[in-house]
Formats: structure tokens, sequence, C-alpha cells
């Protein structure tokens, strides 16, 4: 792990975060009383010093219950690309509340958005709906299984795909699991059926990626991957990776599927494929689509989504493609469709990026940051990491101390680095942001 200067006064920053905090943490012991955990999502309760509780939030901002304000940087882990309770998805929801909340039947918005997706998306020859990402991606995986005839899948280490048995193995593990599990899948916690379909290696390892396909080729029906690691570190595909990734899958008859869940919509508008001009067969998405609603969509090409067309594969859901959703999903699209709004969301996100990174390094703390613009992630790291076991290198207590001293400030974080921008984040609160941190470390 790498060492380096503490965060000044952190028992004090946690002393007044508390004093500020005293109905969320009331409410906390109540809710371990009849919640699970207390937390609807087990990451949640990771939070310092104890998850917080929250009556509103507007714009860039977020009040708690004890009617403190913070930037937020959250975004609700992703999903509030537009920021929090935005007029444009506010009214559309309402004028489709009015309407009614869900048919079990068709509806003008589900080919409305789809079309939407068809026109910025390149591999959305069609688009199904469901709800989450981790459905989504089961329905991806069905398909490829579909088209191949084949049932093994190839993912990256740390690479996140969803809560299922399936999915749910080689995401963050510790050193010891992966010295133990001499490559084998490793699972995350208790209770997950024995994994015999998935292909576990190491992100930005071609050489592993060959060595997969020589050895199993004939039963991988495809790779799934983040095609930016967002849940890991953020870390980009190495130069040409990308497109390796597209011509081994062709070359042994798989499929390549993007798990754009993160992606989607915060790089540009038709996600990583778009960005980083490399195609796949199918892509996943969800968070960002629904502008904070539930939903998720999975786009393809013709090939492929056809099986679902023909009903040669089952794509079912009570509530998928439901008005509401959708009604917020085309006003986000739209929104985001605004000439500018990229521009401003990368500028924002890069002067926010740059600006920690030099405030940090010139008070003299290790620090790196990887990706960019709208999605990014800061660690106290003396080097710049490739694959997930690099990123094991980095100081995460320290970085939980910054966040703790960050939250005192009135800035609000997530507990593993990553930073989320929205379009209603302005150039003051950038501004802010930059000023809390010097004061942090200059305390």
């Amino acid at each position: 792990m790498t060492t380096t200067l503490p965060i000044p006064s952190v028992a004090a920053r946690d002393a007044s975060v508390r004093s500020k905090t005293a109905g969320s943490l009331a409410r906390y012991q109540r809710a371990q009383k009849a919640l699970a955990g207390g937390v609807s999502t087990a990451l949640r309760r990771s939070a310092r010093p104890y998850p917080l509780y929250f009556q509103g939030g507007q714009g860039s901002r977020i009040q708690d219950v004890d009617g403190n304000h913070y930037l937020d940087y959250t975004l609700a882990w992703g999903p509030l690309i537009l920021g929090h309770a935005p007029p444009c998805i506010n009214d559309a929801v309402a004028a489709q509340l009015a309407k009614g909340h869900t048919y079990g039947a068709q509806h003008e918005l589900e080919y409305e958005v789809a079309e939407l997706l068809q026109k910025h998306i390149p591999c959305a020859d069609l688009v199904a709906f469901a709800n989450s990402g981790t459905e989504i991606v089961q329905v991806a995986l069905r398909l490829a299984r579909a088209a191949t005839g084949r049932t093994k899948y190839l993912k990256f280490e740390g690479h996140y795909h969803g809560w299922d048995d399936s999915v749910l193995v080689s995401y963050r593990p510790t050193r010891q699991a992966i010295d133990a599990a001499h490559g084998s899948p490793i699972p995350v916690g208790m209770g997950q059926r024995p994994n015999r379909e998935t292909v576990a290696v190491e992100w930005n390892d071609r050489a592993a990626v060959e060595r997969a396909f020589a050895e199993q080729g004939s039963d991988i029906a495809c790779v799934v991957c983040e095609p930016l690691l967002c849940n890991s570190g953020c870390l980009p595909a190495d130069p040409g990776f990308l497109q390796f990734l597209r011509d081994i899958t062709k070359q042994h008859g798989a499929l390549l599927i993007f798990d754009e869940v993160i992606t989607g919509f915060r790089l540009s508008l038709g996600g990583a494929q778009s960005y980083y001009g490399i195609t796949p067969d199918l892509a996943t998405f969800a968070k960002a689509i629904g502008g904070g609603l539930p939903l998720s969509a999975l786009a393809g090409t013709t090939e492929f989504m056809s099986l679902i067309a023909d009903g040669k594969v089952v794509h079912a859901g009570t509530l998928n493609g439901n008005p509401i959703c959708l009604a917020a999903a085309k006003a986000a699209l739209l929104e985001l469709e605004k000439p500018g709004t990229y521009e401003a969301l990368w500028a924002n996100g890069e002067k926010l990026r740059t600006g920690m990174q030099q405030c940090l390094a010139s008070a003299g703390y290790q620090v790196v940051t990887s990706a960019a613009g709208p999605v990014f992630h800061l660690s106290f790291n003396g080097k710049q990491a490739r694959t997930y076991r690099e990123t094991l290198d980095a100081d995460t207590a320290l970085y939980s101390d910054f966040a703790l001293a960050l939250l005192d400030e009135g800035v609000m974080v997530l507990p593993d680095g990553r930073w989320y921008l929205s379009t209603a984040h302005t150039e003051a609160d950038i501004d802010a942001t930059l000023a809390a941190v010097d004061r942090i470390i200059r305390a």
C-alpha cells in the first residue's frame, strides 16, 4: 500500500460531521431494527461516519434530514446525469402520472425512446427494455448463448456486471483471494452457486485473452466488459485493446458485449462505443438512461436482436418499458441532445479532476486520477494503475479520510474514489469544491 501524508484533523472532522447529523444517526439506528443491515443495498453501509438520510435534492446539491446541504458528486451512484429533480424530467413524469402508471401493454413512448437510442448508439439496430442493469446483462448473456450454442463467457477482473450469481465473480477480490483462486472465478459472498461458466482474466492482458480462446474458444459465447473500467478505478483500455477484443471475438465466432451501464450517456450520447469508435454486437445501458428512474436497455445488431424479435429467446418482465420511466428517459435524452451539453460537462469535469490532482500533489500527496470529464477516479497511489490488481496498491484508508473531510466541508463523494459530474454542476460548484480541497489539506 502506498503511504503518504495524513489528512489533517481527521478526528475533529469526524466529530464535526457527527455533531451535524444526529438525525441521520437516529434514523439509521431505527432502520437496523427493521431493514436488513439498515440500508437497501450493501454498498451504502461503507459510508462514514454512518449512512446519512436525505430529504431532497435540487440540481447539483442534496439536503439531509438535519438540514445540511452538500455539493453532490455521487449522483445516486450515477443515474442523475442531469442532477437532482431536473424540471424536464419532473414535468414529463408528472404528465405521465396523470395518464397512468403502467399498462401491461404497448404505448408510444416505447418506440419513441427506442428510436432515440437508435439515432445515437452505433450498435442499436434494435432495442429491448428492462428495469435494472443486472437484468439487462442477463438478457445479453442469454442472447449470446442462444446465438452461439455455447455456455461460457469471458469477463475481466474488477468489472461489475450485476449481482446475479453468474456474473458476481472476480469483482474487487483481495490479493489473498486472488492468490488462493489460482485463476478460478472468485465469488463475492456466501450462498452463490458454483460458477462453471465464467472465464476470468486481467483487464488489458492480451496474452491472457488469447490463451483463454486458445484453450476454451469453442465454449466461449461472448466477451463482456466495461469499455472503461468505471467500477474499479476508472481504468481505460490500453491503446488498441478494445479493437483487439473486437477482432478476437469475430475470429472465434463469439459476441462482444459492452456493459455501458455507467459509460452510457456519460462519455458521449452514443456511449463509450461512440467515444472510442469500437462497435460491439450488444450493449447494456442503465443508470443515466432513466435520468434517475429505474430503466435499463439492451441495444444490439439485428443479427442477434432478431432472436428476441422472433420469440426464440425469451425476454419478459411485467414492468419492462413502463411509461413513467420511459417518459423520464425521453426527457433526459432530449435534454442531452442540446448543443453544448457534453462540451460543458467535459470542461467542468476536467477542471475538477486536474484541479484536485494539482492541489493535492502540490501539498505533497501521492495522487493519481484516471479517466476524465463526466466520470473519473481519484486515488492516493504512487503510480497509474492499468489493471485491477494495481489499484490494490492505493491507500484506501487515506481516501476514506479525505472523503470524510470533504463531507464536513459540504461536499459528498462516493467511498470508492469515483466522481460523477452532472449537467447541473456549474463552474462555480467546481471552484467551491477546489476551495474545499485546499482548506482540507492546509488545515
